[in-house]
């Protein structure tokens, strides 16, 4: 889930950025320290949206530099358990595809792909399926259900599994199927519904 978080931390500004506006300097530094950087508390973050920082700063004896105190605004992505996302496959691995979410990328592992026999083919990037001949590729896009998510307090990469096996996940083709499929079988259970009520009456 995206979102925007408001944050608060205290800048050093080096003599070398005294030429440039508190505001444009502040955005530099934290844009630094804090873009690409995964949070066990506020997930990945993102980019720095926008800075204010306080014009009366500290200055520490032995420091050329002034601290100041700063609030910020940081676009975050954080991935909740059962939540729904769409994703685009950027790797076929012998155990799965890496599926491309928001600012990173989740295991779909080959188990949690469909309820078929699967073959993954690294070299062609494709995983194919034995009996209904369904297939995944590089580039594919899928709906998919976060099933598990690790991020560690210094974690440097976070972990996301995710799976496509349950109603209305997967590729948009499969879900299109399933759709005409509930469709029609509403049909028939409202055409019993209506035989039912005509031989009762």
């Amino acid at each position: 889930m995206f979102s925007i978080s408001t944050l608060g931390d205290v800048v050093r500004i080096p003599p070398a950025m005294f030429g440039t506006t508190l505001k444009k300097a502040g955005l530099n530094i934290l844009k630094e320290k804090y873009e690409s950087m995964i949070s066990a508390d506020l997930g990945y973050i993102i980019m720095i949206l926008d800075a204010k920082v306080e014009e009366m700063g500290k200055m520490i004896a032995g420091d050329g530099g002034t601290f100041h105190k700063v609030e910020f605004d940081a676009l975050t992505f954080y991935p909740k358990l059962q939540e729904i996302v769409n994703g685009e496959i950027v790797d076929i691995t012998d155990f799965g595809a890496f599926v491309r979410i928001g600012p990173t990328d989740a295991l779909l592992h080959l188990s949690q792909v469909m309820d078929d026999y699967l073959k993954s083919d690294v070299k062609s990037g494709m995983i194919i399926a034995n009996q209904s001949g369904r297939t995944l590729k590089v580039g594919s896009t899928l709906r998919a259900r976060i099933t598990a998510v690790s991020l560690g307090k210094a974690a440097t990469m976070g972990k996301i599994g995710i799976t496509c096996r349950q109603p209305f996940l997967g590729a948009p083709a499969w879900i299109e199927e399933e759709i005409k499929k509930a469709d029609s079988s509403s049909e028939e259970s409202k055409k019993s519904v209506k035989e039912a009520k005509a031989e009762a009456s």
